[in-house]
């Protein structure tokens, strides 16, 4: 298991950071995003890093990623 080195993220947290827009996406995609709790683009949230926060955002690569 490899161990966070930033001391800003607390311990068992994951960054998440809204990057393109929602036009045109499927309505499963744009449930993704609200589910994971952006309400605007460009805004970075943070999560506890679990499997269900984990394959949310596997579903929608091209949407969000992860910041370090």
């Amino acid at each position: 298991m490899t161990t966070k080195t930033s001391k800003s993220v607390a311990s068992g947290m994951i960054q998440l950071k809204w990057v393109r827009s929602m036009i045109c996406t499927p309505v499963k995609h744009r449930k993704v995003v609200k589910g994971l709790g952006f309400t605007r683009l460009n805004q970075v949230i943070q999560r506890p890093d679990t499997d269900a926060i984990r394959g949310m955002v596997k579903k929608i690569p091209h949407l969000v990623e992860i910041v370090k």
